[in-house]
């Protein structure tokens, strides 16, 4: 858990551990086509490369041959995950897959992530990061303003061009809209090798916050590793602005993941 304003860290486990991060994965594709120009309101075809990339992941919602807008993509890939969506979005943005992985790599190299690497555009294969390169990739990705109303979007339809597809998406970050702090908007994802991981945003005891947790064994292990942190900044975290007793404060929460906690005085 980084202070999203200064980067600071106020809590950290095993936070510097290279691992794999399943889904999250997608913000770098949401960052690089950004980054390539892609035009919003253009349509992109489904096409089989789509399909070969998506292989091994969740069941897919966009149909091959129909033409969604790449906004549309972005919304599906971000609030659903779907696999179908990073190549089909690179190509949007006139990038190959191999193209967009580079591009992805770029992205974490000018984000200063030195332990961040990708070899596939989904997640579902190779890539790593650690939860602090994560936490600092989702406050890069929260700046974006297109990316930041997606991620805060708990619902949405979704048609595709010739009106055969009309396919409504939930986010699958479950603390929005549900927890009673303001969460501005997160990814998870999820694989055998990743575990289940949530990096997300949101403003706690008036403070912005951004946090990356890895590796839970169950799915909803991530949200409530959320919520005990959450309550453990409001009630008076080093650096917060509720004033405790110093015992209190540095009594860290216990988390899901088990590793060695650390919190800063």
């Amino acid at each position: 858990m980084l202070d999203a304003g200064t980067g600071v860290e106020i809590f950290g486990k095993d936070a510097d551990q290279p691992r794999a991060i399943a889904s999250t994965t997608k913000i770098f594709v949401a960052l690089a086509v950004r980054r390539a120009g892609v035009d919003l309101e253009a349509y992109t075809e489904i096409t089989r490369e789509d399909v070969r990339a998506a292989r091994g992941g969740a069941k897919t919602r966009l149909d091959l041959g129909q033409s969604f807008r790449n906004i549309d993509l972005m919304r599906a890939m971000l609030m659903a995950s779907d696999n179908r969506a990073p190549t089909a979005l690179g190509r949007g943005a006139g990038l190959s897959p191999k193209q967009l992985i580079a591009a992805m790599n770029a992205v974490a190299k000018d984000l200063g992530l030195k332990k961040t690497k990708f070899t596939d555009t989904s997640g579902l294969r190779g890539n790593v990061s650690t939860a602090r390169e994560m936490a600092l990739a989702i406050r890069a990705a929260l700046e974006d303003d297109v990316i930041r109303d997606i991620m805060g979007t708990d619902y949405v339809v979704v048609k595709s061009q010739s009106g055969y597809a009309k396919i409504g998406y939930g986010t699958t970050d479950q603390v929005l809209g549900s927890s009673r702090w303001h969460v501005i908007g997160g990814k998870t994802g999820y694989t055998e090798a990743a575990g289940y991981c949530f990096v997300v945003g949101a403003e706690i005891a008036g403070r912005p916050l951004v946090m990356a947790f890895l590796g839970a064994d169950g799915k909803h292990a991530r949200f409530g590793d959320f919520e005990r942190i959450a309550e453990w900044v409001d009630a008076g975290a080093p650096g917060s602005k509720v004033k405790v007793k110093p015992a209190k404060a540095r009594t860290a929460p216990r988390l899901s993941v088990s590793a060695r906690g650390r919190a800063e005085p």
